[in-house]
């Protein structure tokens, strides 16, 4: 007799083939609006499935796993970033916690740079001004941005992503500098010829450019805070793909409407989708819908590897993509 299949529920609406394939694997409860789940939808979530497979945007803590039944054994987060899950609360359930690491370190990479070419090299005002027609023709001294070869790179977090973004910097001609909880292995270091900083004080104070690509704990909330934003240089520019809340947003605003800082290329912001309206009248800013790791490859590779975490589960294995407190 074929054993019972698991009862899934997806919060949020996913690539089709990645939909297609978990109804074939598992008894799954899909999405049909491409909309978050509202509090009542996740409790009754938690309540009736054996796994869950939220995102970023639900917030899995203490309230919500404390009403989830004794049925539910695995949360099966799609995505790296399990923030937004108690993940010591889900253990002491005995639920556990994966994720689906590595997936997104190329792409986010990719739109770092693009964000760093964005910024210094003046693409939004190009576009606004081919937009509204103002373009007269080319002049020598018309829409001047800056050169990114030879400027220093100043990575604040030189994880997986960090070491993407400074290979492609490097390419680019770039200089690369880091700060990082532990200092990397001398050949690692080599392999992309990056400085090390021990201060991050000392580091932001001498970029050019700065690429947050840190994961977000308690102590990296506002870690570039505005002592710190104020340290860097007048012609310098901050990049964000990684957590909105890891810049004091308002104090960056501030900044860049008085010069003290050149330009920003937001990918994210502290208060999710709820954008500071200032940011948007600001010419030298990029802002992005949270698209780093958007590319329909990478969505796809997710959703395999949540499959992947739960298939493993389900045969009495632990998952190869296990998050445990520890790790955080």
């Amino acid at each position: 007799m074929p054993r019972e299949r698991l009862s899934v529920v997806v919060t949020r609406r996913l690539p089709e083939a990645v939909e297609t394939r978990l109804s074939e694997l598992f008894d799954v409860r899909l999405r049909e609006e491409d909309t978050p789940m509202t509090r009542t939808e996740l409790i009754e979530a938690v309540k009736t499935a054996d796994v869950l497979v939220p995102t970023l945007t639900d917030a899995i803590d203490a309230g919500l796993i404390a009403q989830a039944s004794d049925k539910l054994k695995l949360i099966a987060n799609f995505g790296a970033g399990v923030d937004h899950i108690d993940v010591a609360t889900a253990r002491q359930r005995g639920i556990l916690v994966s994720n689906t690491p590595g997936v997104v370190t190329d792409d986010t990479a990719d739109m770092t740079i693009a964000l760093i070419l964005a910024v210094t090299r003046r693409m939004p005002e190009g576009l606004a001004m081919m937009q509204r027609g103002d373009w007269t023709g080319w002049a020598p001294t018309a829409m001047l941005g800056g050169r990114i070869g030879g400027r220093r790179l100043g990575i604040l977090g030189m994880g997986r992503i960090g070491q993407a973004v400074a290979k492609r910097a490097a390419a680019f001609g770039m200089q690369v500098h880091y700060h990082n909880r532990r200092r990397l292995r001398p050949e690692i270091e080599e392999a992309y010829q990056a400085t090390y900083w021990d201060s991050l004080d000392q580091m932001a104070a001498r970029m050019d450019v700065i690429s947050i690509n840190c994961p977000s704990t308690p102590s990296t909330f506002h870690l570039m805070n505005a002592r710190r934003l104020k340290l860097m240089k007048p012609s310098a520019v901050i990049v964000n793909t990684s957590r909105g809340e890891v810049i004091d947003e308002n104090a960056l605003t501030r900044m860049i409407r008085t010069g003290d800082i050149a330009g920003a290329g937001l990918d994210v912001y502290e208060r999710g989708a709820e954008v500071n309206p200032r940011l948007r009248e600001l010419p030298n800013v990029v802002l992005l819908p949270h698209m780093g790791s958007a590319t329909i490859e990478g969505r796809i590779e997710m959703g395999e590897k949540v499959i992947i975490n739960i298939k493993t589960f389900e045969d009495g294995h632990r998952p190869p993509d296990q998050v445990v407190p520890s790790m955080l």
